[in-house]
């Protein structure tokens, strides 16, 4: 194997094995910031060996190994050897048995725990959502500074100061590596929920830049929340985050035309979704409602997705379902913009003025006042009433309030299409 190829199937190991490493390093020092350098140092390590000696059969094994040795070397002159001796003798010993081909030892394996407080960790509210987010992708995602700072348009330098700060953070505020218990879970997983979930929006639509989806985030929130889902199996939403990611990530082809041209769903050809990802996310939207209940913020927009999903072309779309699904997560999360998306339902069900309503009620509401989404819907359903010139000022406002430069053109070509008297396509909820 060249050198080249092996430098390119190291990375490729580390970034599955990364989380994994850092989960256990941290569960032996304490602390995340000096796990990921000793992840770090193990990456270097088999980058200056593997090339002549191969990569191991138990690649993950291997760079544990060699991290938990510089641990050791690291606590030695920290002077805390004496106190880790025990449990770092108790680390080596189940390490080595991991190593052998032992049913009994796999069993005591406890990754999965570390995996889980690690998440925990990184999501703690000691930090900002942008630091949560940006640790989250270094630690569990495996992502470099450089490609968390392209995925969301940020300098390199900038991300790179959220987790050296964050880092800093979980240190100093001594945030303790476990998994909260009690009343504390709750509030602290639904944390975690939304920072995955934010992960996946911003590579589902991508809030600013040339690109109209970001792929590689979507993928990369889709890993998480099915390791949440292993992690956690008996809270409900977690199943409901996976499926409403997975279905929505099953239109991932179709919402792109050949040009990077954004494509709305009603427009969509049903025949590019994936229909792999679709099971998976009505499997995991299953398992949620079996769980029992009242159905959480994400198991209901899971059920929303999923009548989108079981219809096989846009005209047997259940818009009235949808509606009463929109209205109960608005029971559950009140929100302006869910009754945004509640009046586009509403407009599809019963008519552009039902719609239109719930939207005109909506214009006085300040946390909508810069959101590009609300003069779209609102000059869709003017458009759809023939109000074509105020559906045109609609249009041109929202174009002016987007970042994202596919959806620009997008609004402004809806725009054009009034100002010529006819009427542009629908753009439902959904996307």
């Amino acid at each position: 194997m060249t050198a080249p190829h092996a430098h390119r199937a190291i990375h490729a190991v580390f970034r599955i094995e990364s989380a994994r490493l850092i989960a256990g390093l941290t569960r032996m020092v304490r602390d995340v910031g000096l796990a990921e350098e000793l992840a770090q140092d193990a990456l270097v390590a088999a980058l200056e060996r593997w090339p002549e000696s191969g990569v191991p059969d138990n690649p993950g094994a291997w760079l544990m190994a060699t991290a938990k040795r510089r641990a050791i070397d690291e606590l030695r002159r920290s002077r805390l050897l004496e106190r880790k001796h025990e449990e770092l003798g108790h680390e080596i010993e189940a390490q080595r048995a991991m190593a052998a081909p032992d049913p009994d030892a796999a069993l005591d394996d406890d990754v999965g725990d570390d995996l889980l407080r690690l998440v925990f960790t990184a999501c703690h509210p000691v930090l900002s959502t942008e630091a949560q987010v940006a640790l989250t992708l270094r630690l569990l995602g495996g992502l470099t500074t450089e490609e968390i700072a392209r995925a969301f348009l940020v300098p390199e330098p900038t991300v790179a100061q959220r987790i050296v700060r964050a880092k800093r953070a979980l240190a100093e505020a001594r945030v303790p590596f476990e998994v909260p218990r009690g009343a504390e879970l709750a509030p602290r997983l639904s944390s975690v929920l939304q920072v995955v979930y934010l992960i996946f929006n911003e590579g589902y639509s991508a809030t600013a830049g040339d690109d109209w989806m970001r792929p590689a985030l979507c993928e990369d929130a889709l890993r998480l929340g099915r390791i949440l889902a292993e992690l956690v199996p008996k809270e409900p939403e977690v199943h409901g985050l996976a499926a409403l990611m997975e279905i929505q990530a099953s239109r991932a082809r179709a919402r792109v035309g050949p040009s990077g041209e954004p494509i709305l769903l009603l427009d969509q050809n049903r025949a590019l979704w994936d229909h792999l990802l679709i099971r998976r996310g009505l499997a995991a939207l299953e398992r949620a409602e079996q769980l029992g209940g009242a159905r959480g913020p994400y198991a209901l927009q899971a059920a929303i997705a999923a009548c989108h999903a079981r219809a096989r072309t846009a005209a047997e779309t259940d818009w009235a379902r949808i509606a009463a699904l929109y209205a109960a997560l608005a029971q559950v999360t009140p929100s302006p913009v869910v009754e945004l998306n509640r009046a586009v339902a509403l407009s599809m069900a019963f008519g552009p003025a039902a719609g239109l309503a719930v939207v005109d009620a909506l214009t006085s509401e300040r946390a909508l006042e810069s959101y590009h989404l609300l003069p779209s819907v609102r000059g869709d359903l003017l458009a759809k009433l023939g109000r074509l010139d105020e559906a045109r000022v609609e249009f041109e406002r929202a174009a002016s309030l987007t970042r994202n430069a596919r959806e620009r053109e997008l609004l402004l070509g809806r725009a054009a299409a009034c100002a010529r008297g006819s009427a542009p396509p629908p753009a439902p909820s959904g996307r």
